[in-house]
Parts: C-alpha cells; sequence; structure tokens
C-alpha cells in the first residue's frame, strides 16, 4: 500500500516523538478544585485521589476520631485550623488519563494564590455547599474563570445533609455565577430522606448508602419507566423523579460539549463527597468532556503545546516543603513541548542557562524525581533564590508568559524582630515567605522599617507562625494605619521627584527596589492623583 505523503515517514524518530507528544497531550487534565471555605473542597480532592489510586485511605480536613489529616492539607498549621492556606498539587493515573489536580485555598485572605493558580489550569471544579448555596468567594473565583473563558463544572455538596430544593440551587447557580447550567445528574430527595442521585449523563441510577469508604450501588437502566426505579426507590420517589427529569428537558439547554469547553455552559453534579457519593460519576465524565492541555498566550505570541520546543513558567513557589531542608520550590507549569531532566534551559528574565538534576512530580508534600514531563503537567524546580513567580522558562526562544500580578495588599503591619540573636534566620524566612507572593514587603524610606503588606488578617498569623516553625525566628507586629500601597512612576523625572520630596514621610521602595506611594487614606490618594498629573499610580505591580 502506497502514501500519498511520504514526507510521513521520512525521519521516523521525528514521526515517533511528534505522535508521542500528541498523545501524552491528550490524556492529561489538569484542572483547580475552587470554593469557598468549608464547602468540601479538599474532602472532594481526597475523594478524587482515593479512585485514582494515589491513595488508600482518605484524609479528614477537621479530624477527631480520624487520625489521618487530608492529603492536600499538609503544613503543619492547615492541619490545626483544618483549612488549606497554599495551593498543593497531585498527579496520578486514572485509566487512560493523567490527571494533576490543584487543591486552592477557599479562604479569601490567601485569594491570590487561587487566582494565581487558575492561571495555570485548564479547566475548573466548583464545589458549592446545598445548604449554603453560592457565597461571595465563589462568585469572585467565578470572574476570575470567567475572564479566561476556563471551562466549569459544578458538584454540589452535602446532598445527605438537610438544604435548597435542587431547582431552587440551579437558579442561584445561574443568578450569581452568570453561567448556564445544565444536569448531569439529579438527586433523589435530600438530607434525612437522601435516597441517590440518577446519572443523567450516564442513564444510571446510583442508590445511597451513608459510608464513607464504601462506593455505591449502582443500577444499570436504559429508561427512566423501568419499573426497577421503584423497586429502588419507592412508587413516590420514582414519580418525583421522572416529573424532575421532564422538567430538566423541558427547561434546560441540550448538554453541548463545545458549549462548556468555550466556558458558557456549567454540567452539574450532584453528591456527597464526605460519603464517597457522585465522586466517581463526576470523575468519569469529567475525563471524557474536559479539554486537555490549551494553547497559551504570551506577550509575543500563542504559543501552542504541540510546539516541540519546551516553554513553562513559574506560577507559585513554597518554601520548606521539606523541613530538613531549607530549600524553596519552584512550582512550573509546562506550557509546550517536552520537558526533560538535566536538559539546557533559557530564564527568559535573567538570560541564564539552566539545568535541574532532580525536577518532582507532586502528591502534595510527597515528592518523586522525573525524567521527563508534558504540557499540563506541574513539575517542582529546586530553588536558591533564582526565579520569581511570573518568570518564564524555554528551549531558548524569549517569550513571556503574562497574566500573574501581584495586587495592591489591603492590611499593613510593621514587622519587628523580637530576638536581636535569631536577625539572620528572621531576614532569610522573610525573604522565602515574600518569594511565595503571600504577602508583600516595602521598606519606608522615611525610617527604614519593614512593612508587611497582606490581603486578609490570617496572612499575619500565618508568616509569624512559620517564621517560628520554619526558621527559628520570633517576630511581633505592630499596628501601622494605611488605606493602600501604589506603585508610581512618571516619563518626568521632575515631576517624580518633586512628588516624592512632598510625600517622603509615605514613599517605600518594594522588593525590586521600586517606588510605592503608602496612601493613609483614600482622600489622600484621590488629592495626590489630581495634585500630580503626570505621575502614574498603579494597583497591581505588574505594569
Amino acid at each position: 500500500m502506497q502514501l500519498s505523503d511520504s514526507r510521513t515517514f521520512s525521519n521516523p524518530i521525528i514521526y515517533l516523538q511528534v505522535s508521542t507528544l500528541n498523545e501524552e497531550i491528550s490524556r492529561r487534565r489538569t484542572f483547580a478544585i475552587i470554593s469557598h471555605p468549608d464547602a468540601g473542597k479538599t474532602t472532594l480532592t481526597e475523594k478524587l485521589l482515593l479512585f485514582g489510586g494515589a491513595i488508600h485511605v482518605a484524609g479528614a480536613v477537621k479530624s477527631n476520631k480520624i487520625k489521618k489529616t487530608a492529603t492536600s492539607d499538609w503544613m503543619e498549621i492547615e492541619k490545626q485550623r483544618g483549612i488549606s492556606v497554599a495551593t498543593s498539587v497531585m498527579g496520578f493515573n486514572y485509566g487512560d488519563y493523567k490527571i494533576n489536580i490543584l487543591d486552592t485555598p477557599g479562604h479569601q485572605d490567601f485569594a491570590e494564590d487561587t487566582y494565581r493558580t487558575l492561571t495555570a489550569v485548564d479547566s475548573v471544579i466548583i464545589v458549592v455547599d446545598v445548604a449554603k448555596g453560592v457565597e461571595m468567594q465563589t462568585r469572585k473565583l467565578m470572574e476570575v474563570c470567567r475572564m479566561r473563558n476556563t471551562p466549569v463544572i459544578i458538584f454540589v455538596n452535602k446532598l445527605d445533609r438537610e438544604g435548597r430544593d435542587p431547582f431552587e440551587t440551579l437558579d442561584e447557580l445561574e443568578a450569581e455565577l452568570k453561567i448556564n447550567v445544565r444536569p448531569l445528574s439529579w438527586p433523589i430527595n435530600i438530607g434525612a430522606k437522601f435516597k441517590g442521585v440518577y446519572n443523567i449523563y450516564e442513564h444510571s441510577l446510583d442508590l445511597f448508602t451513608p459510608n464513607k469508604t464504601k462506593v455505591t450501588e449502582r443500577v444499570e437502566i436504559d429508561d427512566i419507566s423501568d419499573p426497577r426505579v421503584e423497586e429502588a426507590v419507592g412508587e413516590a420517589d420514582a414519580e418525583k423523579l421522572r416529573e424532575d427529569l421532564e422538567l430538566i428537558e423541558g427547561v434546560y439547554p441540550e448538554f453541548d460539549v463545545q458549549e462548556y469547553l468555550a466556558g458558557r455552559l456549567a454540567p452539574v453534579f450532584f453528591g456527597s463527597a464526605l460519603n464517597t457519593f457522585g465522586v466517581k460519576e463526576l470523575l468519569d465524565c469529567f475525563v471524557e468532556i474536559a479539554p486537555a492541555p490549551k494553547p497559551v498566550e504570551a506577550v509575543e505570541r500563542t504559543v501552542s503545546p504541540e510546539e516541540e520546543a519546551f516553554s513553562g513558567f513559574v506560577f507559585k513557589i513554597h518554601a520548606n516543603m521539606d523541613p530538613n531542608h531549607r530549600s524553596c520550590i519552584a512550582f512550573v507549569k509546562i506550557c509546550s513541548g517536552k520537558f526533560e531532566r538535566n536538559a539546557n534551559y533559557k530564564q527568559v528574565r535573567t538570560g541564564k542557562t539552566m539545568k535541574f538534576a532532580a525536577p518532582t512530580a507532586f502528591m502534595a508534600q510527597k515528592k518523586s524525581v522525573v525524567d521527563e514531563a508534558y504540557p499540563g503537567d506541574i513539575v517542582g524546580i529546586p530553588d536558591n533564590g533564582n526565579f520569581k513567580i511570573g518568570d518564564t522558562i524555554t528551549s531558548g526562544e524569549l517569550v513571556h508568559f503574562k497574566g500573574l500580578p501581584s495586587f495592591s495588599p489591603e492590611m499593613f503591619k510593621y514587622i519587628e524582630n523580637t530576638d536581636p540573636m535569631k536577625s539572620k534566620q528572621l531576614d532569610k524566612g522573610i525573604q522565602q515567605l515574600m518569594d511565595e507572593g503571600v504577602a508583600q514587603l516595602f521598606t519606608n524610606q522615611f525610617n527604614g522599617r519593614k512593612i508587611i503588606g497582606t490581603v486578609g488578617q490570617l496572612q499575619f498569623e500565618v508568616i509569624q507562625y512559620r517564621l517560628l516553625h520554619e526558621y527559628g525566628a520570633q517576630c511581633r507586629w505592630e499596628p501601622i494605619s494605611l488605606y493602600k500601597a501604589c506603585w508610581i512612576e512618571s516619563d518626568d523625572q521632575e515631576a517624580l521627584a518633586a512628588f516624592k520630596k512632598r510625600k517622603h514621610q509615605f514613599m517605600a521602595t518594594d522588593r525590586e527596589g521600586r517606588d510605592v506611594f503608602l496612601a493613609d487614606s483614600n482622600y489622600v490618594l484621590t488629592m495626590a492623583q489630581n495634585d500630580f498629573p503626570k505621575i502614574r499610580f498603579h494597583f497591581s505591580s505588574e505594569f
């Protein structure tokens, strides 16, 4: 048999490489799980890991009798508080698919970590508590997804507890998240009377038994009028289920995968993550419909994952993942080509050529050295202070990935050393924690004092705790009354010098040495903008 295009086989090795690259890309699913605190996000992550065989016992986020804590909540403070304070990355295989989950903090004080994480994923699962519905933090995160047209699946959790009517929940999801929804599973009762869900996507009935470790019983039915539905749930509930399904077909649009991939339609699943119910149905549908790694926008051009040349960007830096080694890890999202251990790569910002002898894949805190990784994967690179969030690493091409700003903090405090013998440890701790992007450091030009700026009060507690337990350095906070930090610049050097002279008491520098104006009220900021029209005021560090 002759093939018309002989070029395909002119170099079989290259053909094989491209073929393997495309296959590896098509089987990857990289997504974030986001929600308001306490909606069950970390519990859902645990159960997904359980189905992937990545763990054998699911941990509890708030544990009384269960001694194992959640895999993704590995930091000591997370175990104590029962909340996630840092994004954790978990990769595992499920059937033919390679899944990368990024479990994000739900607490609004750590929202910036979540915003950055959303730049590194191809799709999102939003977890909503059936009793509390859509809360403020979920709305904010959905806005970020909408800006990037990120495909979204919604998991309505805690069906085994009393909550709202499912139709009310769907109405609220559409109104609050401003997206069309389409249920792909439907609950039979709720709370104490909860009997299970009908899987609309696969035409099967899943019966609920409260059990935190056992997966539920399934009844395969081809037709909802099958008498086995009555046998399973009783006559009244069978009739109600048929009425609800008829209403769904009449009110909601047909499920269209393309609409979902465009970020215009959100499939909805119902279940109970704690009881491992509805999770497998969600996962099976997710791997089938969710997007493989997509092209990524760089300043210069659009980078396609199928390109042979490697490129990736640092979206997160974490200090002390291993308490025995005071090292930082830079999390790199691979955008194109194949990443290889010990190959030479260029750091675009500095122009340095680097080689990575021990790149790692993650299971939360546990790491294993990898020889290769593909688009969609997240690899950890040891960082000795070389990397910043937003850095691009490539095979040689000078491209800059964009969209990883630091936002202007909303809360400020002076940080003071309480143990002069530990000033080196404190300085190193502050430097590494600031590299993570959890907070920002400013040095007051008037008195030389260090100011930490955050978006929430809880971050101050986390910084103080981690400085003590990870670096052996004690600090105390002193109040300072500030409204906002603004980065300033001007093309007119005289105007800039005049502004800095007039506002010398309120001037600071950030870690890059850039000028920052610390306004103590909205009125002062507005007057400064009016009095100095030649000065540009920026409220994020990306300008």
